[in-house]
């Protein structure tokens, strides 16, 4: 006679909600990203570059978010790729296709720039997610991108669209137009051009009225003029590459400044300690 199992059945262990909040995040970030896709179909371009503004609030929050819960995982930064590459890499193209990019050789032409522009947005992620093993970097390396980030790139590849939601002119909704720019915001995704990362900037005490200043001036903006002020923060993005190229170089040639002393001094390149010229911190999410 087999004794009795008094044991309670097995249960799924629980989770806790700080691992949970984050991926319901990204959820709702993919969710917006497919959304944008159906407002193009329908020819609601405006919801579509809100969706997408949308998607690109909640990747902006999903990382920070797990940060600040301790809940990031695995798991979490895989589903965060995958809905980056849909929100970021097949959304605004598909949205452009529809918008304009569709007039160009019946179509065909123009899907070849969608598909540019995604396999670019693929690659870029994936590149990032396999430099996050790299350790070995100097920890100032983690203040810049390597490459335009892909939710950036989307923003950056409907400029014309946002403008020409407010002034309405043949000009920017020119085919060829988006079709080139296109490809010039691909190929800044998978160049090696430095630009800023902004996920852990740290503000001084003298200047926190200040950002506070311009932050509600910002807000006013999109509550009043949200596509110039869409468009402005755009062009300030541009704007500030050259400065992010040639910040990158000042703290490389620190590096190799003190790399160089070090030899004549007679130290080992592997003994040298990591240096921090910067940010100490690196994203973990794109």
């Amino acid at each position: 006679m087999k004794p009795i199992n008094l044991k309670p059945p097995h249960r799924l262990g629980k989770l806790p909600l700080n691992t949970l909040a984050p991926n319901i995040l990204t959820i709702i970030a993919l969710c917006s990203g497919l959304t944008a896709i159906r407002f193009a179909l329908l020819g609601q371009f405006k919801f579509a570059v809100l969706a997408i503004a949308t998607a690109a609030f909640f990747d902006m929050l999903d990382g920070r978010v797990a940060r600040l819960l301790k809940g990031a995982s695995k798991f979490g930064a895989e589903l965060d790729s995958l809905s980056d590459f849909l929100c970021f890499g097949v959304a605004p193209a598909m949205v452009l296709y529809f918008w304009t990019l569709h007039e160009i050789g019946s179509g065909n032409t123009g899907w070849l720039v969608v598909l540019a522009f995604s396999v670019c947005a693929a690659l870029r992620l994936a590149r990032f997610n396999t430099a996050l093993d790299d350790t070995e970097k100097p920890q100032w390396t983690g203040s810049f991108f390597t490459g335009v980030p892909a939710p950036a790139a989307a923003g950056l590849s409907l400029l014309f669209l946002i403008i020409n939601l407010e002034l309405e002119s043949d000009f920017f909704h020119s085919p060829y137009l988006n079709a080139i720019w296109m490809l010039g915001i691909g190929g800044l995704m998978i160049s090696r051009v430095p630009t800023f990362s902004f996920k852990r900037v740290r503000v001084k005490r003298e200047y926190v009225g200040v950002v506070l200043l311009v932050v509600g001036l910002l807000v006013a903006g999109l509550l009043n003029q949200p596509w110039y002020t869409l468009a402005a923060m755009e062009l300030a993005y541009i704007v500030s590459i050259p400065f992010s190229v040639k910040a990158h170089a000042r703290f490389k040639r620190g590096d190799q400044t003190v790399a160089a002393t070090d030899a004549q001094d007679g130290v080992p390149v592997a003994d040298q300690p990591a240096r921090s010229d910067g940010d100490p911190s690196r994203s973990i999410l794109h």
